[in-house]
Formats: C-alpha cells, structure tokens, sequence
C-alpha cells in the first residue's frame, strides 16, 4: 500500500524532532493491509525513513529490542537502523533499506533460489547471537507451546469429522507430541514472522543484496518456530527453495526439529481452517486445508 497521507499532526510534530525537512516531506501509507501497526513512509531532505505506531507496548518493545539484536547479530545493511524510539507513543523512526519486497517479485528460478538461500545464510546469523533468556522467559516459551497443543486438542474435537484420517492422526500428534519435542529444542531469538513479506532484495549491483525487516514479533523462543510459514507455504511446491535455504543456513535440520517443525505447522494449518470456518472466510479455509495436506505428505 502506497498511498499519499499525511501523519497525525503530533507525530509529525515528533517525527520533526529527529527528521529534517518534514516541512516538504512527502509521506505515503506503507501499511500491511492486514497488519495492526501503522508504517509510513517519509522522503525528507536527507532521503527516507520509515515512521512505526503500534497498538500497544509489547509490539513497540519488540520492534526496539529486534533492532538492538539485528544491530549485533547482522551487518549494518542488512537490517533497519534504529533512528529515534518514543514508549509513551509507542512509535520508532527508521532508517530505509535498498531493495523491494521480496513476497510477489517476478523472479526467475535461479535468482529466487539465491535469495533462499541468503535468507536462510542471514537466519542462521541472527540465530547464532545469544540473548539472555531468563526463567520466567523460559516458562513462557513452554506456555506458548501448551497452549498451541490445547488448541489443536479442541479444534480436533470440534472439527474432526471434517479432517480426513491422515489429517486427524497428524493433529493428534501435534497435540500429544509438541510439549516433548519443545523440551529438546534448540532455544534462541526468533525474528517471529520470517517470511518474504518481510525480506528486502535489491539485485543491483550484483550479487545483489538481500535485507531483513519488522522486529515486533520478535522474541526468545524455538527457533525452529522461524521455519513455519516456509514450511507451510513454499517448501511443499518447492523443494528445491528449502534446499536453498538450508545450503544458507548451514545445517540440515534435526529428526526432532523438521518432526516438530511438521507439527508445528500442522497446528498452524487447523487453527486457519478452524478460524475460517467460524468466520466464513474461503481464504482461511483453503488455506488451512493446504497446509494439513502438504504437512502429511511431509511425514510419507
């Protein structure tokens, strides 16, 4: 979304403080349609930043500390700077970053295995920083995980006779198995929502240059929870983007990881379809029902 605005006055009236030539600064809406944090572009005098307001602490808070992480764990192009940070509003000013959005380029397949694979070469980069993860953080990951597995445990009773067998058994398995599993997974900061929709790629100049955007999901957890919307969404047409992106990241993955991995996605699937069909939404559903066929093909 691209289109012309103005910023509320008072944030513009902030945004002045730390950009200038906000006077002449054309500005334009460059919000996710979906997303509940609202993004602004701005061209001032000095070229562009991106301008954050989110709906509340928590997401601001994440955003602020991804950056601080990226700013260890990846070069200095690969990730927004932190330009200026307001909690009280909550907002953040931030430096722009060559290249497009990656989700829905026209590239061919040689090219688009390379950014596969330098995504995955940059994840294993923001995994392999440590960041202190304390007991309460650690029960909280757990929690997370219970409550994904409870989820599927009532979606199953309340939906399964609309699963095929396949689909049942691999939901139970979610439910019973993931609690397990997460006890011997590796533990690390997670970007979150690591997705094309949020990797930058500029191809010029050669060998072009691939960037890594919005932190407010980001916190410890599995990392292997980094995976899922590839798993779900691209790697079971496209194996050959997994092998990429794996070749980046270093390592192929554990039994347990791609076992949770597969699970957890499986979870993911029957909560869309669950949501779909509770509010008659055909997206949510086709969706949901992708993800749960390709997740047991996975397992054959």
């Amino acid at each position: 979304m691209t289109n012309a605005v103005s910023l509320p006055p008072d944030l513009h009236q902030w945004v002045a403080r730390h950009v200038t030539g906000m006077d002449t600064a054309a500005v334009t809406d460059a919000s996710w349609p979906r997303g509940d944090s609202r993004v602004w572009r701005v061209s001032a005098d000095r070229g562009e930043v991106f301008v954050k307001l989110y709906p509340c602490a928590e997401k601001y808070e994440r955003e602020v500390k991804g950056c601080e992480h990226a700013a260890r764990a990846l070069a200095a192009d690969e990730a927004p700077r932190l330009l200026a940070s307001d909690p009280q509003r909550p907002a953040v000013v931030l430096s722009a970053l060559p290249g497009r959005v990656v989700r829905g380029l026209p590239l061919e397949q040689a090219e688009e295995q390379h950014v596969h694979c330098l995504a995955g070469d940059l994840l294993r980069r923001w995994h392999e920083v440590p960041e202190p993860i304390s007991d309460l953080e650690h029960e909280r990951i757990m929690a997370s995980v219970t409550a994904q597995t409870d989820e599927a445990a009532m979606i199953l009773d309340r939906l399964g006779d609309q699963l095929s067998p396949a689909e049942r058994d691999l939901v139970r398995d979610a439910a019973r198995d993931l609690p397990g599993l997460a006890k011997a997974l590796p533990l690390g900061y997670r970007h979150g929502d690591y997705s094309p929709r949020n990797w930058l790629w500029a191809p010029a100049p050669a060998p072009g240059h691939h960037s890594l955007i919005d932190f407010e999901e980001s916190a410890p957890g599995l990392m292997v929870e980094d995976l899922v919307w590839l798993c779900g969404a691209a790697w079971p047409t496209r194996p050959d983007l997994r092998d990429a992106f794996l070749a980046g990241y270093g390592r192929p993955l554990s039994w347990t990881e791609q076992r949770a991995l597969v699970l957890l996605t499986a979870r993911l699937g029957v909560s869309y379809l669950s949501t779909g069909l509770t509010k008659t939404d055909t997206v949510l559903i086709d969706r949901g029902r992708t993800v749960l066929q390709h997740m047991v093909g996975a397992l054959r």
